[in-house]
């Protein structure tokens, strides 16, 4: 079954940040979904939301990333990121690699790998919007890195966040699809300034066939803005494009 999540910072900082995330799972689910991802970044009161979004998430994503500028291992984000997925019951953790360096990070892979054999939650690596952690060349350095080392991590491919760095998606979508295990729905358009998020029906970058390079069997989360008098009814909408888009041919 093709599984659709809603990444909950679709509903906007504000929203969330004035009724909680709580309020904005009730809304995802009401309008469908399959799961969500709870964002660290929008948690006000950590213990007491957690505790009341506990086993209604499949992804906590961290905000912060698994390296320090310095390539050092930032074991307190790592377990802080662990315990936040145990307490929401979620099978992932989403995370990127934040200051890895192939040399300088090389040692400290082994005790990443340690951290993960005593947890049964899953790491997954983002692509975010950082020259060290979100081009190409540093996602197969660190993949390849990783894999030196006897981990076996698998991807989040977040389809909008290479534009940031003018990178190519179509490009990294062929290069990193065998690693993809859950892709991040996102739409971009260019505006004087910068780039922005948007529903992928409204995008000018070529998502359609990126998603054709990615796998279709593993979860897909919406991540672009939700917005309409409406909210149930647009987000319902959306869910239901996204899987138009990935259904079997027939």
């Amino acid at each position: 079954m093709f599984t659709v999540l809603i990444s909950l910072s679709s509903f906007g900082a504000a929203e969330v940040g004035r009724h909680g995330q709580a309020w904005a799972t009730g809304l995802a689910y009401e309008a469908g979904v399959d799961s969500v991802e709870v964002r660290g970044e929008l948690l006000r009161s950590p213990d007491a939301e957690l505790s009341a979004l506990k086993g209604r998430a499949a992804v906590y994503s961290s905000p912060d990333g698994l390296w320090t500028p310095a390539g050092e291992l930032d074991s307190a984000a790592l377990q802080l990121g662990l315990a936040r997925a145990v307490a929401l019951d979620a099978p992932r953790l989403k995370m990127a690699i934040g200051g890895f360096h192939a040399v300088r990070s090389r040692d400290s892979l082994a005790t990443l790998r340690d951290a993960l054999a005593r947890t049964p939650v899953e790491l997954v690596i983002e692509n975010d919007q950082t020259p060290t952690a979100g081009t190409l060349d540093a996602l197969l350095a660190f993949f390849d890195a990783q894999q030196a080392a006897g981990l076996d991590l698998g991807m989040t491919f977040d389809m909008g966040n290479w534009h940031w760095l003018g990178e190519c998606p179509l490009e990294a979508a062929r290069a990193l699809a065998h690693r993809v295990r859950y892709v991040h729905a996102k739409g971009v358009q260019r505006r004087p300034d910068k780039w922005v998020a948007v529903p992928l029906a409204e995008s000018a970058a070529p998502w359609r066939a990126v998603l054709r390079a990615l796998p279709a069997d593993v979860p897909h989360a919406i991540e672009y803005p939700l917005i309409g008098d409406d909210l149930t009814a647009v987000t319902r909408a959306e869910i239901a494009a996204l899987r138009q888009l990935r259904a079997p041919a027939r």
